[in-house]
């Protein structure tokens, strides 16, 4: 079965084709243009290389969140609309999975952080342990020092694979306060790639995670900018 992979999650827009163990086509790109200009023409374009016939298309695994807001409603609705004119299924796929899912076989800790801004990074933590991808912490949004501290008191003795565009970000931040050795992911894997979303996608459908275009919705784990403003308008009116 083949599935088409998109991630629009942060600053990287990127799109795949994948059929059973094969990697058809990958297009990524991250740059100063909006996700709603990038996107569809880059999936045209793959779909046009690789010849793929749309009718043998099985599934649509999307990053999921979280992420920016806007990308995640732009890879969303794009998912949308080509699920529901295929009449196939949507694998909502978490975000910060298919990140640490670009490291395999690290014999450590994973760690993807994305900037969520206001000094806090989404996170989850994962392993490769005896060769199965394994989530330790589940996806959430939480500041930096809270991270590093988490890592410090849990994880002594091990090695920690940062990735994300969380790390230029707090880099500084990491060396000066964690104990523990660390790498960071080089640039070929260090940000979201969609074909590690199709590919985590694919077992993901095998346990029957998926849903329907109508029900398909991201995850944002936090409020918009915009909604926490009105918020606390509301509160301040009280």
């Amino acid at each position: 079965m083949k599935l088409i992979g998109i991630d629009s999650s942060g600053l990287v827009a990127s799109v795949a084709i994948v059929e059973d163990d094969i990697l058809i086509a990958e297009y990524t790109v991250e740059n100063k243009k909006t996700h709603s200009t990038t996107l569809m023409p880059m999936l045209d374009e793959i779909i046009k290389m690789s010849e793929t016939d749309l009718k043998e298309v099985g599934a649509i695994a999307v990053a999921a969140g979280p992420g920016s807001f806007t990308g995640l409603r732009i890879g969303s609705a794009t998912a949308k609309g080509l699920a529901y004119s295929l009449n196939i299924p949507i694998i909502p796929v978490p975000t910060l999975a298919a990140l640490a899912y670009n490291i395999q076989f690290f014999d450590g800790i994973i760690c993807p952080i994305m900037d969520a801004r206001r000094e806090q990074v989404y996170n989850g933590i994962y392993t490769f342990a005896d060769s199965e991808f394994r989530e330790i912490k589940v996806q959430r949004a939480m500041a930096l020092e809270e991270l590093i501290d988490e890592l410090n008191v849990e994880f002594i003795g091990q090695s920690v694979v940062f990735l994300g565009d969380g790390v230029p970000v707090y880099k500084k931040n990491i060396e000066e306060r964690l104990k523990l050795k660390h790498f960071y992911a080089p640039a070929n894997i260090s940000k979201q790639r969609a074909g590690s979303v199709a590919v985590l996608g694919k077992m993901y459908y095998n346990r029957d995670i998926i849903e329907t275009a109508e029900s398909h919705e991201p995850v944002y784990l936090r409020l918009s900018q915009a909604e926490r403003e009105r918020r606390e308008k509301e509160q301040a009116d009280k």
